[in-house]
């Protein structure tokens, strides 16, 4: 291959590259993950600073994270599996009621009342004429 089949070849996967990296929802979606990521530190220290203790007190006193089985030499942490689905179903319903509030509002935008589009001058005379002629007839 010479280095000008290389250089084209480089200079169209590049191009290909860049007119899908800078498609509108690509970068709507690299800006979700940022955000999730960011409202997933959130709600994990939610879950793990103020909801597990207060699940544990309900329960006794009980520590999920150190809630485990040893068998043998190795130690099945149960606890930190519970600790995680709890985890999942809180960011689960923070996300549904995120998107749910966020729904809320472009539904209140599509509901808003609209004017009918004003009918040209034309269309209204034709009417007029249309309404008299039915009146004459009948």
């Amino acid at each position: 291959m010479t280095m000008k089949k290389t250089v084209e070849k480089a200079g169209t996967f590049l191009g290909e590259f860049k007119k899908f990296a800078f498609k509108g929802n690509v970068i709507d979606m690299a800006v979700g993950v940022i955000i999730g990521g960011a409202f997933g530190k959130i709600v994990t220290s939610l879950v793990a600073d103020i909801l597990t203790p207060l699940i544990g007190l309900l329960l006794g006193g009980v520590d999920f994270k150190n809630l485990a089985w040893v068998v043998g030499e190795a130690t099945i942490a149960y606890g930190n599996f519970i600790q995680n689905i709890i985890d999942f179903v809180i960011i689960a319903l923070s996300i549904f009621l995120f998107i749910k509030f966020m729904g809320s509002f472009s539904k209140k935008k599509e509901e808003a009342p609209q004017e009918p589009p004003k009918k040209a001058d034309d269309i209204v005379l034709l009417e007029e004429i249309r309404d008299l002629l039915k009146e004459k007839n009948n």
